[in-house]
């Protein structure tokens, strides 16, 4: 079940009744039962993985809380990594690992039986295991205490809102809003807030995300045969395509969520303004960035031990964090390619600045812009060799390029930084609706035009789904 579908728009008022006209010992059980409903619409068998992460890493939880044993306590830490990283292994990684060694075998004439199975990968896998291992670890850490309310843990593993996408949320964020079962129903200002976010969202994916897909396909299903132009436009597209569409996810997650009264963390803060690699990544999937730093990178060592350490533990973290988006090396290859950006800003000496961006940041903003985009290619080509094409495409100084995707990407890529800079300005509420209702107005009338417009008559699936 996607957000852009009529299925949703079925779910969620039905979801958003029962849950504020139970008491309120009964919304959690209701929002546990949703999502398990919401998640089981792709394929009912995912969900014995989410209840063996569920099982696993409360019972662990319960029994840090039982025990000062040290050597006890890593043990049960253990349990829980392993159980997690090892269903992650089991379904993600399996295939790809046993390929790549029949592959190094084989240049070195060594032939291996490969047979692996062919398993479907669970949607969001990568999200809620990484959600549940943090709760662990906080708990081992004594930096969280467990709850000893299993519907609750369950819920918090399970919420629809942000399950299949994000952002990962923290137990020491997310439970303590959903404990408070006695929370009041949204007001206007929130209602406000979350309709904002909603359509927000919904133009983001549909219009922008969706509108320049036909662009970035056209360069990837067949980089042989384009030229600089149309290269050029298929890599921006790309970078459009999956902004749009994965902070649209976000935006919708939150806005949801906020008609449960519970508010979500903030994902993304327009990204593409950003400065330098260092900022891009204090700014894109933030959820993701903060979770490999205070279980990766600070465990690795962070910058402590000199700059080779740090250089070495940036590098160590960018390829896990690669990895963890695909089975594939040009994930592999993705990640190591901002590591190496990162190390070199580090050597650098590149401080992100906590001042607003100004006009005379231009430069350094096209510049990121440019690399990310760049770096892009491998995230998207399904080959190591098909991304080659596409650079090679770069080279061919042609002219030829449909003027249509040229004139569509153009539009867009304006519509999108207007739309950055607006959300960046303006706060979604209903104060604001209030101050200004002709201009409010008028905006979400031209966004709902643009959306019946651009909608088709299946909805596109958001591309993190994959992961």
């Amino acid at each position: 079940m996607v957000f852009n579908s009529v299925a949703f728009g079925l779910f969620l008022p039905a979801v958003l009744v029962l849950h504020w006209v139970s008491g309120p010992r009964m919304r959690n059980p209701v929002l546990l039962a949703a999502s398990y409903l919401f998640y089981g619409f792709w394929d009912w068998r995912f969900l014995g993985l989410i209840g063996l992460s569920t099982v696993v890493d409360y019972m662990v939880g319960v029994a840090l809380a039982r025990t000062e044993n040290e050597r006890l306590r890593r043990r049960l830490l253990w349990c829980s990594v392993t159980a997690n990283l090892g269903v992650l292994a089991l379904f993600k990684y399996a295939g790809f690992f046993v390929e790549s060694l029949a592959a190094l075998a084989g240049s070195v004439g060594i032939g291996l039986d490969q047979r692996t199975l062919s398993i479907l990968l669970p949607v969001g896998i990568s999200f809620y295991t990484f959600q549940t291992m943090s709760y662990t670890i906080d708990v081992y850490r004594r930096r969280l205490d467990p709850t000893t309310d299993f519907v609750l843990f369950a819920t918090y593993v399970a919420y629809f809102p942000q399950l299949v996408a994000g952002p990962i949320e923290r137990a020491r964020n997310l439970l303590p809003r959903l404990a408070d079962t006695n929370r009041a129903r949204p007001n206007r200002t929130m209602l406000g807030a979350a309709a904002g976010l909603i359509l927000l969202g919904l133009f983001k994916k549909v219009v922008v995300a969706d509108g320049v897909a036909v662009v970035a396909d056209a360069l990837f299903d067949d980089p042989g045969s384009a030229g600089t132009l149309t290269a050029v436009a298929g890599i921006v597209a790309f970078s459009l395509q999956i902004y749009g569409d994965f902070s649209g996810y976000t935006d919708i997650a939150r806005g949801v969520s906020l008609l449960f009264g519970i508010d979500l963390v903030v994902n993304f803060r327009q990204p593409y303004l950003s400065r330098s690699i260092t900022e891009f990544w204090r700014r894109w999937h933030i959820s993701l960035s903060d979770w490999l730093r205070d279980y990766l990178y600070i465990p690795l060592g962070g910058s402590r031990g000199g700059a080779r350490a740090t250089h070495r533990n940036l590098m160590i973290t960018m390829l896990l964090g690669g990895l963890w988006h695909g089975a594939s090396w040009n994930f592999v290859l993705w990640g190591g390619l901002h590591g190496l950006y990162l190390v070199f800003e580090r050597r650098r000496g590149v401080v992100v600045s906590s001042r607003p961006v100004a006009v005379r940041d231009v430069g350094s903003i096209v510049t990121t812009f440019v690399v990310v985009s760049l770096t892009w290619v491998f995230f998207r080509a399904a080959t190591f060799t098909e991304a080659l094409e596409v650079f090679r495409a770069l080279g061919r100084l042609t002219t030829s390029a449909d003027p249509g995707h040229l004139l569509l990407v153009t539009v867009l890529a304006l519509v999108m930084v207007g739309v950055d800079v607006v959300a960046r300005t303006t706060v979604t509420s209903a104060e604001v609706m209030g101050r200004r209702p002709v201009s409010v107005g008028l905006g979400i009338g031209l966004a709902l035009l643009a959306l019946v417009v651009f909608s088709g008559s299946a909805a596109r699936p958001f591309v993190y789904f994959q992961f």
